[in-house]
C-alpha cells in the first residue's frame, strides 16, 4: 500500500471512533456505540455504490467497532474501544514487517492494486522497504503510547478523566501525523544529502537508466556500479549489418578489452545514456563504431542478456549498408562481411562471443539468415 493510501486508511479508521467519543459524551456509552456503528455502515455503503466493492478496511473497521465496543458495553468501561486504532495500526505494522524483514515483499505486493500499471525495479523495491523501516517503528512506537493512554483514562466521572481522555485523543490523532511529518521530513532531507553525495562520487562516471524488463525506466545508476551488479537492468542496443549480398558485417574486438577479447561480435552494439532514446543510441553508434552518419535500419526484437557481471536489456535492429568503414582501433580490431554459412561452420568454435552466438540462434529461429 503507497504512503497516501496508508495515511488515507488510518484517518478513515479514526473517525468513527471520534464520532463514538462525542456521542458517548453527549449521551452514554451504548448510544455512542450504535451511532458510531451507523456511520462505519453508512460509509461502507457508500464506496458499495460508488466503486462497486466492499471496502475491506471499512469492513475490518466496523467489525472493531462493534467487536471492541461490544465488550466496552459489557464491562461499562469504554477503554476496550480506546484502543482500537492501536490494533487497527498493529495490522499494518505485521504487514510492514514481514515486508521489511523478510524476503516477501507482502505490502509493496499489496499496494500494487492501487498502483496499477506501474513496475517496479530492485532499486524501488530497496527504496520503498527502507522507507517502511523507519515507518515500522513509528507506528511500533505509537501503538505502545495510545495503549499506555488508553489504560490510563480510567471509568467515567473519575477525577481527571475528562483531561485524561483529551490526551489520548490527541496522542491517537494529532501526535500520529506530528510524528510522521516528522520522520517523512528527515527521510526526505537524508535522502537528498545521500543523493547528493552519491552524485558527487561518480560526476565523471557514465550513467545508464535502470529499467523493468519492460524497459519502463525506474532509475539511474553509474556505469560502475551496472557492470558490478547483475540487478541493475540497463539497456543496449545492437545492430546486425547487412550487405546487398546477404553478408553480416563483424567486428573483431580488441585484445585489449576486458571482456571477450579477439573475439567477433556483433556489427554494432553499445549501452544506452541515461534520458537517451533508443533510436538516438543505434545512430550513434554506428557513427561511432562504423564511421557513417545514417544506414537504414529497423527493429527485430529485444531479449535480456544476463551474467554474472552485468544485465543487459538488448534492443537489436538490423540494418543495410555495403560500406566501407571506418572503426575506432583501441576498441575494434578489424571487421569485415562474413558469409552466413561460414558463421555456421564456426559457431561453438570459440571463435565467435557468446552473446553473438545467441543472437545469431535468434536470427536463424526468427528467418531473418537463412
Amino acid at each position: 500500500m503507497d504512503r497516501r493510501t496508508l495515511l488515507k486508511n488510518l484517518a478513515v479508521g479514526f473517525i468513527p471512533l471520534f464520532i463514538f467519543i462525542i456521542a458517548d459524551e453527549l449521551f452514554d456509552l451504548l448510544t455512542g456505540l450504535v451511532i458510531a456503528l451507523g456511520f462505519s455502515f453508512i460509509y461502507l455503503i457508500f464506496i458499495f455504490f460508488r466503486e462497486k466493492r466492499i471496502d475491506r478496511f471499512a469492513l475490518l473497521d466496523m467489525i472493531l467497532i462493534a467487536a471492541l465496543g461490544g465488550i466496552s458495553v459489557l464491562f461499562a468501561n469504554p477503554v476496550f474501544i480506546l484502543i482500537k486504532p492501536a490494533i487497527i495500526e498493529l495490522i499494518f505494522v505485521i504487514l510492514i514487517g514481514v515486508t521489511v524483514f523478510t524476503k516477501n515483499p507482502l505490502l509493496i505486493r499489496m499496494s500494487q492494486r492501487y498502483m496499477k500499471g506501474m513496475e517496479l525495479g530492485d532499486q524501488q523495491l530497496f527504496m520503498m522497504r527502507r522507507m517502511l523501516h523507519g515507518l515500522f517503528w513509528l507506528l511500533l512506537a505509537h501503538i505502545i503510547l495510545i495503549v499506555l493512554t488508553a489504560v490510563s483514562v480510567g471509568e467515567p466521572g473519575t477525577p481527571g478523566y475528562l483531561r485524561r481522555k483529551e490526551i489520548w485523543a490527541f496522542v491517537s490523532g494529532g501526535l500520529f501525523y506530528i510524528m510522521l511529518v516528522l520522520v517523512f521530513v528527515w527521510q526526505f532531507i537524508k535522502t537528498k544529502m545521500n543523493q547528493r553525495a552519491f552524485m558527487q562520487q561518480y560526476k565523471n562516471d557514465e550513467w545508464f537508466d535502470i529499467v523493468t524488463p519492460h524497459g519502463k525506466v525506474v532509475g539511474k545508476a553509474p556505469r560502475t556500479l551496472c557492470h558490478g551488479n547483475p540487478a541493475l537492468l540497463h539497456p543496449v542496443v545492437h545492430v546486425h549489418v547487412f550487405n546487398s549480398r546477404g553478408q553480416l558485417w563483424l567486428q573483431k574486438r580488441a585484445s585489449s578489452k576486458k571482456i571477450q577479447p579477439g573475439k567477433w561480435d556483433t556489427s554494432v552494439g553499445g549501452h544506452v545514456s541515461s534520458g537517451e532514446k533508443i533510436n538516438d543510441a543505434v545512430l550513434r553508434e554506428i557513427k561511432e563504431e562504423l564511421g557513417v552518419d545514417k544506414i537504414p535500419h529497423e527493429p527485430l526484437y529485444m531479449y535480456i542478456m544476463k551474467n554474472e557481471i552485468e544485465s543487459e536489456l538488448v534492443y537489436t535492429f538490423r540494418g543495410f549498408h555495403d560500406g566501407p568503414f571506418i572503426w575506432p582501433k583501441d576498441e575494434i580490431e578489424t571487421g569485415t562481411f562474413w558469409k552466413i554459412s561460414d558463421i555456421r561452420r564456426n559457431i561453438g568454435k570459440g571463435v565467435f562471443t557468446p552473446n553473438f552466438e545467441q543472437e545469431f540462434g535468434f536470427l536463424e529461429k526468427k528467418k531473418i539468415v537463412s
